[in-house]
């Protein structure tokens, strides 16, 4: 699906498309509610599920294979500095 069909799914199907992108998290209670509006403006995404940001955000790439791949790099042009982290030295 191209950027632009993906830009309209989420104008046209909020849930729909929320749900879809949801598939691409690993959960540790799967949500059945994409979006709880019932108290505007206090509204809550995903308020059944259940999930672990860190694990999301570096365990599961080690677990996958991509644990020496890149997962920080910093280039700072002000001090000249440059340094890379694999997922691996992140965990």
């Amino acid at each position: 699906m191209s950027y632009q069909e993906q830009y309209e799914h989420s104008l046209t199907d909020p849930d729909s498309f929320w749900a879809l992108a949801a598939r691409d998290v690993s959960w540790i209670k799967q949500p059945h509610t994409v979006l709880d509006a019932g108290r505007p403006p206090f509204y809550r995404w995903f308020p059944d599920g259940s999930l672990n940001t860190c694990f999301n955000a570096l365990d599961r790439h080690v677990a996958l294979g991509r644990a020496e791949q890149p997962a920080l790099i910093y280039d700072s042009p002000l001090t000249g500095t440059t340094a890379s982290y694999s997922y691996a030295a992140l965990t």
